[in-house]
């Protein structure tokens, strides 16, 4: 602590009125000095970490954000699972995505309407159609089967994907793709196998049959990715979904309470996030390098059902979580250095012809 006499003499002659003014003066420029200081280390070391996140290969920044949509989807279905055992699918549908829009007006509000103008209008509806014929069988089938059954059959999705990356969007399918991708749904089978009824009837059908239906939602993402921002992709699934479902949600109507308003409303935010988290990994990496990490979606769900409802995970669980993880540790690894190997051939080349 410095000495405030020896650095201000005045104080040792002023009055005692007069020498406390003083005293706080001086604290507060010390104060500000401290705070500059503090300030521009925080800023240096914030600058550090982001350079360093701009330095991530762009597949590895394309994982990381579909992980962080698991993560978000998660919490979203929990809550939209919660509603829909005493509300309407239909109904529940056009609400979920209703607050997604309403949620977004705040960033239209403040950015312009103009920045949400869609290049391609036609792509917009084409996505929200058919996303939208997902999202009634899905919702159709959701308080009709068990939840094992569900996640068993959800987790079909991903090699759909894979599928129509290869076959309709042209991306390379190579072997430790599949390779991490097949590790992923053993792990989800081993998780979800000892919890299987099967009891849910054709409504097993009725789920398995929306899961080829998002394939395809999410390979026209893709594609609307090459010329449409993110924030543009997921203001326009809110629209259109909501316009697409609103005529069904008319027909079985009813009131919802206070509490699946609320339920709605963190629906919204949870879903608008999710979904531009997920856009933004489509549009970092190819569709078909994300997809291992969809099945972390069952860590979390585990994860979230130990903490909100206190369900102990069996050695299933932590076997089949072990499994998933070691692919996507796996696939990370091999992408990155893929990426690596690509720029030390690149880089002399260029330099050649400087």
């Amino acid at each position: 602590m410095p000495n405030l006499k020896k650095s201000h003499p005045q104080l040792k002659s002023s009055n005692p009125g007069e020498r406390k003014k003083l005293i706080r003066k001086v604290g507060q420029i010390t104060a500000r000095k401290m705070s500059r200081r503090l300030s521009g280390k925080v800023g240096r070391g914030f600058g550090r970490v982001t350079s360093k996140g701009r330095a991530l290969p762009p597949v590895w920044k394309g994982m990381l954000w579909v992980a962080l949509s698991g993560i978000l989807f998660t919490c979203l279905n929990t809550v939209i699972r919660s509603i829909t055992l005493t509300l309407d699918g239909l109904e529940s549908q056009f609400l979920r995505y209703f607050a997604g829009f309403i949620v977004m007006i705040p960033l239209l509000m403040r950015e312009g309407w103009r920045t949400y103008i869609p290049v391609d209008i036609k792509g917009q509806f084409w996505r929200g159609g058919v996303h939208s014929i997902g999202l009634w069988l899905w919702f159709a089938a959701l308080p009709k089967i068990s939840l094992a059954d569900m996640t068993a059959i959800g987790f079909s999705g991903p090699i759909f994907i894979m599928l129509g990356a290869s076959w309709f969007l042209g991306e390379p399918m190579r072997r430790d793709r599949w390779i991490a991708a097949l590790m992923g749904l053993l792990g989800v089978v081993i998780i979800v196998a000892p919890k299987l009824t099967g009891t849910g009837g054709w409504y097993t059908l009725l789920m398995f049959s929306s899961s080829p239906v998002f394939a395809a939602s999410f390979l026209i993402t893709k594609s609307l990715t090459k010329y449409e921002t993110p924030g543009v992709i997921v203001f326009w699934q809110a629209i259109t979904v909501s316009i697409f479902s609103l005529p069904f949600a008319c027909m079985v109507w009813q009131t919802p309470t206070f509490m699946q308003w609320v339920g709605f409303a963190a629906a919204g935010v949870l879903g608008s996030t999710g979904h531009y988290c997920l856009t933004r990994g489509f549009k970092a990496a190819d569709i078909s390098a994300t997809q291992s990490l969809r099945f972390l979606d069952l860590i979390w769900s585990s994860l979230a059902g130990f903490l909100v409802f206190s369900d102990i995970p069996s050695h299933f669980t932590i076997l089949g979580a072990c499994v998933i993880l070691c692919s996507t540790i796996w696939i990370a690894r091999r992408e990155g250095r893929k990426v690596e190997m690509v720029s030390e051939v690149i880089h002399p080349v260029d330099l050649n012809h400087k």
